[in-house]
Order: structure tokens, then C-alpha cells, then sequence
């Protein structure tokens, strides 16, 4: 059992740059793999970026490369999203995520894959 609450959405600018994190409890984390998902009203969830618990297998969805920068903190059981140079089009509902599993695989970057979420925070881009 894995447990995620996300923290430190909200409304910026466009260019400007947000900090989410994720705070994750449970046991055998060494053997996850997290990730944070967005999800905007009347379409599906999708990804966003991944990486295992020893930060490793770090993946990034194309259109955050180069902005977005995912981060697992093991001392503080913590995972988060540096999210730089912020566009409009980058609001919506940031999900954390924990699954099991470590291996380098393209189904890490499927929302299926994943047995456990936090609840979500709204991150808001204006133009």
C-alpha cells in the first residue's frame, strides 16, 4: 500500500515557473515507480514524467522536455515537478502516482500502470 498527497499547485503566469510535490509513505518504495499525470476536463489523463524510487529511468512526455524537471527526494519521501517556462496550455490537474515495478518499460507512461494516486492539485497558467 502506497500512500500520495500532492502539494503547491496554483495560479501563475505564463513563463513563470511552479514547484508540485508529492509527499509518499508505504513500505518497499525501493521497488516503485512514481510519476505525475495531468488531467484537464473532458479528456483523458496523461502523462507527464517518471523515474523509480533510486531515480532511475527518468521518462518525460515531449512536450515538457527541456521545462519540467521530476525529482525523488528519499530522505524526505518525496517526489516532485519543477515546472519551468509555464504555458497555458500546461493547466490542469497534476496527479501524483506510485507503481509497482522498476524496469525500463514504455508501460510506465500508461495510467493504468499505476495502482496508486493522490488526489490532485489544480495548477493554473495564465497568458
Amino acid at each position: 500500500q502506497v500512500h500520495l498527497v500532492e502539494s503547491g499547485g496554483g495560479l501563475v503566469q505564463a513563463g513563470d515557473s511552479l514547484r508540485v510535490s508529492c509527499a509518499v509513505s508505504g513500505r518497499t518504495l525501493d521497488l516503485y515507480t512514481l510519476a505525475w499525470f495531468r488531467q484537464v476536463p473532458g479528456k483523458e489523463r496523461e502523462f507527464v514524467a517518471c523515474s523509480t524510487w533510486s531515480g532511475e529511468n527518468i521518462k518525460y512526455q515531449d512536450s515538457v522536455k527541456g521545462r519540467f524537471t521530476i525529482a525523488v527526494d528519499n530522505a524526505e519521501n518525496t517526489v516532485s515537478l519543477q515546472m519551468d517556462s509555464l504555458k497555458p496550455e500546461d493547466t490542469a490537474v497534476y496527479y501524483c502516482a506510485a507503481a509497482p515495478g522498476v524496469e525500463e518499460s514504455f508501460v510506465y507512461q500508461q495510467a493504468w500502470k499505476y495502482a496508486y494516486w493522490g488526489r490532485g492539485t489544480q495548477v493554473t497558467v495564465s497568458s
